[in-house]
């Protein structure tokens, strides 16, 4: 017997499933999109749970979840700060910044301006310009002073804030 290259092998019909009808409804007994329901079936409504099943929306969590409008754990809340960290000021000053501008910049009273001590800054230009730049030690100190110093007068700026790190 003979058989040809391609194709079914001889003796069966060409498609196997020739003369059966297309099934009509889901396994779950749903019917497909855009057919019809079996006779005397309902057609269920679009969104509606299937029996046993709770609205969505109204399933509590999983163990262990937030529920709606919660962080999930070990997340801050809006505007809190991050866990072990105190509150974040946004106006605190660098001390990074402070420190180095005055081991910098010292003679001139930049650290002194930038922490908002307007009169000191001035008075440091002045020792500078009057000793002839032998004032600039007392910048360079205060810079150190400034980078090292976790509390006390260099730890704050001129609105008492404590600078961020």
């Amino acid at each position: 017997m003979s058989q040809p290259p391609y194709g079914p092998p001889s003796g069966q019909p060409e498609d196997p499933y020739a003369g059966q009808q297309p099934p009509q409804a889901q396994p779950d007994g749903q019917p497909y999109p855009g057919q019809q329901p079996y006779p005397g079936q309902e057609q269920p409504f679009a969104g509606q749970p299937y029996p046993g099943q709770q609205p969505y929306g109204t399933q509590p969590p999983y163990l262990g979840q937030p529920y709606p409008g919660q962080p999930y754990p070990g997340q801050p809340y809006a505007g809190q700060a991050p866990y072990g960290y105190g509150p974040v000021d946004p106006y605190a000053k660098s001390k990074l910044a402070a420190g180095l501008l005055g081991i910098f910049l010292g003679s001139l009273g930049i650290h002194r301006f930038y922490l908002g001590y307007t009169g000191i800054g001035v008075a440091q230009i002045l020792v500078t310009i009057f000793t002839c730049g032998l004032g600039g030690v007392w910048g360079f100190v205060e810079g150190i002073l400034y980078l090292t110093a976790t509390q006390g007068t260099y730890a704050v700026d001129a609105q008492g804030r404590p600078l961020r790190a």
